[in-house]
């Protein structure tokens, strides 16, 4: 199956976002994480940023709603446009619903969950949604540390979403390297997201390519 590369912009340079994403255009999706100062202690992009930059973004965008009240927020930039919308786990009381509403404005719908969350309760649901994502990392700030203890959770959802058959996309986004990525692939996942290794580099375009080139080398690669 295809591995994907989804930088991260919230790495790129805040005050040449436009350069930043002409960088990355070898890449599959922009990984745009949106916080809301309540949910997660920061502060990123709200509606207008992410309307203008998709304007001028080569690539679709796979938006990550680190926020409360999602069902409040999401819709709107399904309707916007956004690729893919990702939601917590955490923070909506009813997943299934929200999920339904943005496949139905046309958005791939996805669920993250913090470290901390079980991944068990949601396998019964996995073909409400088009990608799960494993936080691999406290959701929050970029250029953390990868948690090795958060593979046994994608394990589990690799097998569940193998039995599904379904085209469930397994993401992992939190101190993803050219190392630690070979472990989340061995785990199962097929998405990655990497801000730091790839804007942080001289050339991003060719950590983007040796980013993939890791994930694909190993041989569980699903």
């Amino acid at each position: 199956m295809v591995t994907r590369i989804n930088p991260s912009i919230l790495a790129a340079d805040f005050a040449n976002l436009e350069r930043d994403l002409g960088r990355i255009r070898s890449a599959d999706l922009v990984h745009v994480d949106i916080m809301d100062n309540h949910f997660v202690p920061n502060l990123t992009f709200g509606p207008p940023v992410v309307d203008r930059l998709a304007q001028v973004s080569p690539l679709p965008f796979d938006l990550h709603l680190m926020i409360e009240n999602p069902e409040l927020w999401a819709p709107g930039y399904a309707e916007a446009g956004a690729f893919s919308v990702t939601f917590h786990a955490e923070a909506t009381t009813n997943p299934v619903a929200l999920a339904r509403r943005l496949r139905q404005i046309g958005a791939r719908a996805g669920i993250a969950l913090k470290p901390g969350t079980a991944i068990e309760p949601y396998l019964e649901l996995l073909p409400e949604f088009d990608q799960v994502l494993i936080m691999t990392v406290e959701p929050g700030f970029g250029g953390q540390s990868f948690m090795p203890s958060t593979m046994r959770k994608l394990r589990t959802l690799s097998e569940a979403v193998n039995k599904t058959g379904l085209d469930i996309w397994l993401q992992v986004d939190g101190g993803i390297t050219e190392e630690t990525i070979v472990i989340a692939a061995e785990a199962g996942a097929n998405t990655f997201v990497a801000g730091s290794s790839v804007f942080n580099s001289p050339d991003p375009a060719k950590q983007i390519a040796l980013l993939r080139a890791a994930a694909n080398e190993h041989p569980h690669a699903h």
